[in-house]
């Protein structure tokens, strides 16, 4: 069974995994297009990222106050396995129904973010590790407009920095990068 937001993150992940993978050791203490964030720092928010939200597709409360070391021994593999369970869970139709008890928001709108952090920050560590980096087309054709709704929320929870000029010529993938902060080279 699947979803289409299962669909955008299975094509999202065929990206981001291996940008994951590829990740040296040595890069861990790297600096990333997130402000806040070196490349150990993110990994571990995006490996948050798709644990919590399997549970999440379940409708169980979301707990971000503590943002646990994933980058243990075998993390390059236990982050492909997680993100592949984050996309069981969400290829259930019933994971679209309802409110989020953990962020009040409907459901298909916490896919979404699911869907916006594997996408972006993909593409920050690929950024980050000097990686090359091509989202999947669709994954972000579907959210553009989510980020664009998005993007004022975002910007007052801290998600999201401050929009930045998009180079005239810009791509819609680089349009949605400017609109959450991020600069393109």
């Amino acid at each position: 069974m699947t979803t289409e937001i299962s669909t955008l993150m299975t094509a999202a992940a065929e990206r981001t995994v291996p940008i994951v993978q590829g990740i040296r050791d040595d890069q861990l203490g790297d600096p990333t297009p997130c402000d806040k964030f070196q490349v150990r720092d993110l990994l571990n928010h995006l490996f948050q990222v798709v644990v919590s939200f399997q549970g999440a597709a379940r409708k169980e409360p979301l707990d971000f106050s503590a943002t646990p070391d994933f980058v243990t021994e075998g993390w390059r593999d236990r982050f492909a396995t997680e993100t592949e369970r984050m996309i069981a869970a969400w290829s259930d139709p019933a994971a679209l129904d309802g409110i989020s008890p953990g962020m009040g928001m409907p459901q298909p709108l916490v896919g979404n973010l699911a869907l916006a952090d594997l996408t972006v920050h993909g593409w920050d560590l690929a950024t980050a590790t000097g990686q090359p980096y091509r989202p999947a087309d669709a994954a972000v054709d579907h959210l553009f407009p989510f980020v664009q709704q998005m993007a004022p929320t975002g910007r007052q929870m801290g998600a999201f920095g401050d929009e930045v000029p998009a180079p005239e010529d810009a791509g819609i993938f680089e349009r949605l990068l400017a609109l959450i902060g991020r600069t393109v080279a």
